[in-house]
């Protein structure tokens, strides 16, 4: 309590416009620090009090909410860990019982991993229909528009050699791996349960990245020349097994085809995607609400994820406009 009141007196002081008090962790049946808590309430009387509470925890939250509630003059909630397994169904029944808004949502321990609150998306979450307005925003902000234009250049003349796929793996880790942009997919549910229930998970890209590393620019450039025994060579080089270097060339290969073919069609990285798939088709299990299908189509509009080459499709497997 004396280090908040010491605070708020410094920043009056200060001349500042904002203070942001961060209490410790503390649950609503430590009645110590609960008294602690509306103590310091008292003393700083903030204009905003939020609750941070796990998403993960479900039921337990909503509990929690509402023993703070009662003791504290909350105005708000913040849920974290938003980026994990569950879809965050605790929002709603939070939301409902204690009557408060749900302000941000926590996506990842990094800085930036704060998002505004949005109804619309958190329902498509909780139904299985992804997020997809929040990842086409994300790859705007992350995608460098010029690495994108190079690339599709050497798209156009049929090339993706290993470099390009190493760019394209840091691009998913920069977008938070393949477990949150599945999250944010359209009819990924069943693919995402299946990937939580195996080995497989982001480490995986770790040492795709490790074995490319261990490549020579020019392996890199015609990976056709990696022959066993370089293969031994890159192996050993990246801490792996010659195994592992066979699935990423394999990998490769097959990215390599759908990128040609998407350089011919000149119709972008993710608008090209559309054009490999039958029409009419769509990701397995996808459940698409048009009006959100709509939002996002308006947000793409004709040139693919911002910052990525243009195109005339659609995301994979999503119908387009009618």
């Amino acid at each position: 309590v004396q280090i908040a009141n010491r605070a708020m007196t410094a920043a009056r002081q200060g001349g500042f416009d904002v203070v942001i008090l961060d209490t410790a962790g503390r649950t609503s049946i430590d009645e110590e620090l609960m008294t602690e808590a509306a103590a310091i309430a008292n003393v700083a009387k903030p204009t905003e009090t939020l609750l941070v509470a796990d998403a993960l925890t479900g039921q337990d939250a909503v509990e929690t909410a509402t023993r703070f509630h009662q003791r504290l003059p909350l105005t708000g909630l913040v849920l974290t860990r938003m980026d994990g397994d569950g879809r965050g169904g605790a929002a709603l029944s939070m939301r409902a019982v204690t009557g408060l808004p749900i302000k941000f949502l926590g996506v990842s321990e990094k800085i930036d991993g704060l998002d505004i609150f949005d109804a619309a998306r958190i329902a498509g979450r909780i139904l299985g229909r992804g997020d997809v307005l929040s990842l086409v925003e994300k790859a705007g902000d992350l995608i460098d528009k010029k690495q994108a234009d190079k690339l599709a250049a050497k798209m156009k003349k049929g090339v993706f050699d290993l470099e390009d796929l190493a760019g394209q793996l840091k691009q998913m880790q920069k977008m938070g791996g393949l477990q949150a942009i599945m999250g944010m997919m359209p009819g990924m549910g069943k693919m995402q349960k299946q990937m939580n229930n195996s080995a497989m998970d982001d480490s995986v890209f770790t040492k795709q990245m490790a074995i490319i590393s261990s490549m020579t620019p020019l392996e890199r450039a015609k990976p056709v020349l990696i022959k066993a025994s370089r293969k031994k060579r890159i192996a050993a080089g990246s801490g792996t097994q010659v195994q592992a270097v066979n699935q990423l060339l394999k990998m490769h290969k097959q990215m390599s085809g759908m990128m040609k073919k998407m350089g011919k069609g000149g119709r972008g990285m993710f608008g090209g995607m559309g054009g490999g798939m039958p029409p009419g088709a769509q990701l397995p299990g996808a459940d698409i609400d048009p009006v959100q299908l709509e939002q996002m189509q308006q947000k793409l509009g004709s040139g693919g994820l911002p910052g990525l080459p243009g195109g005339g499709g659609s995301l994979p497997g999503l119908p387009g406009k009618k």
